[in-house]
């Protein structure tokens, strides 16, 4: 169904996140990759699945997140 003179345009917020979510997602990595992964492989894998994911969204925050009116870059 199409609306009749209006369109729908999506913006997408990215929230800008801390500098621990990125700190915890890469010890979170490193942990698992060489301690979890030796006890069990398949939580081990879950775990560094899981703290990919983190660091790439804090790498996403930080690209596409808006500038604070605080922010040194304006």
């Amino acid at each position: 169904m199409k609306l009749k003179g209006k369109k729908h345009v999506s913006k997408r917020i990215i929230t800008p996140l801390t500098g621990g979510f990125m700190i915890t997602s890469i010890i979170g990595f490193l942990l698992s990759a060489f301690w979890i992964y030796d006890i069990s492989k398949a939580w081990g894998f879950a775990f560094c699945f899981v703290f990919t994911l983190m660091f790439v969204a804090s790498l996403i925050s930080m690209t596409y997140a808006p500038v604070s009116k605080y922010s040194y870059f304006k």
